[in-house]
């Protein structure tokens, strides 16, 4: 490897990866922007992965591989992170495959705005054939966002940028303490402690990232990374910034998602003040004990944080026009968590 610090490092954290290793090697072989190292860590892997990696770093020298026993993603990044010399962190998985002009695009946007403490990029789920409705429409929802402003507002909604398509300032994820093991996603908990930070994100408006859709992904088999996991991911960071100096929360929405989230936040110590529905049925009722009001007496609540709790098609923007119209302020006065 060469002496001068690099640019990037990309941080490869693998575990039975065989399959489709050599593709996701083969895509950063092919990249245009050279100066990167690529820490694979191997977390106890039982297929031919030793193997692929260890001819892979045979054949390119800026591939650092070390091999730890079965102890999860979280560590491995760690271990990558604790050895890494770049100036830039970038994020791979060892079954997906970057576009050749990845990392030289992603490094351009990050050189030209210093502002920007770390960005993604547009994806595409492949194979196609694989993804179903919910997934297309998590990629159609990722990448619609792009700019600063745009990501910030959706930051509760779902994690905007995708992981495997992080490219990021290494001071920044020092100054935050690094990925943590916790009860939810790893990646949400770093994008959301880099947002609390006062961090901003953007996106290269490309598809640079094609992203291997499967039933046996991380994301699908733990429950890390389930519905009730996000959500209490989402509260906790709420809690801790948006809901500070608030008197409680109003939940715009009194489905699946409003209840899990009034029930999450009364369990916290968070008062839940009011639901506001459009259902005549819900209107003058009580649910979990407190009043439904509709939107009219909704929008007049005021010192509450205003969660917008309707995940259906339209109905984001719909509300968030509404709260605007009411002359609330969005990640102020309230914000979208579906």
């Amino acid at each position: 490897m060469s002496a001068h610090p690099l640019a990037v490092s990309v941080l490869l954290p693998v575990r039975d990866a065989a399959k489709h290793l050599e593709e996701a090697a083969a895509s950063l072989e092919a990249q245009t922007f050279s100066d990167f190292e690529v820490l694979a860590i191997d977390d106890g892997s039982k297929d031919e992965t030793p193997s692929i990696l260890a001819e892979w770093a045979r054949r390119d020298p800026r591939v650092r591989v070390e091999r730890q026993p079965g102890r999860g993603i979280v560590a491995a990044l760690e271990r990558a992170r604790s050895i890494a010399r770049g100036t830039y962190l970038a994020r791979m998985d060892g079954d997906d495959i970057a576009e050749p002009t990845r990392l030289e695009a992603q490094l351009n946007l990050m050189r030209d705005r210093p502002e920007i403490a770390a960005c993604g990029c547009r994806v595409r789920y492949f194979p196609r054939q694989a993804v179903r409705d919910g997934a297309r429409r998590y990629e159609r929802w990722l990448n619609a966002s792009i700019d600063p402003d745009e990501i910030a507002r959706d930051m509760f909604v779902e994690c905007p940028i995708a992981h495997p398509t992080l490219f990021v300032r290494a001071e920044a994820v020092d100054a935050v303490g690094g990925y943590r093991d916790v009860a939810w996603p790893e990646d949400y908990d770093l994008i959301l402690r880099l947002w609390a930070a006062e961090g901003r994100f953007a996106k290269v408006p490309d598809a640079l990232l094609h992203w291997r859709e499967g039933a046996g992904r991380l994301s699908r088999t733990s429950e890390r990374y389930g519905l009730e996991a996000f959500l209490a991911c989402k509260l906790h960071f709420l809690r801790d910034t948006l809901l500070r100096g608030k008197t409680g929360a109003v939940i715009w929405g009194a489905g699946p998602v409003g209840k899990a989230a009034s029930r999450a936040l009364t369990e916290g110590g968070t008062r839940v003040e009011a639901f506001v529905e459009v259902d005549p049925r819900k209107i003058g009722q009580e649910i979990h004990g407190v009043p439904v009001l509709d939107a009219s007496a909704g929008a007049l609540a005021q010192g509450a944080l205003h969660l917008a709790a309707v995940g259906q098609p339209g109905a984001r923007g719909r509300l968030r026009a509404l709260l605007t119209d009411a002359g609330l302020e969005e990640l102020r006065d309230f914000v979208a968590i579906a």
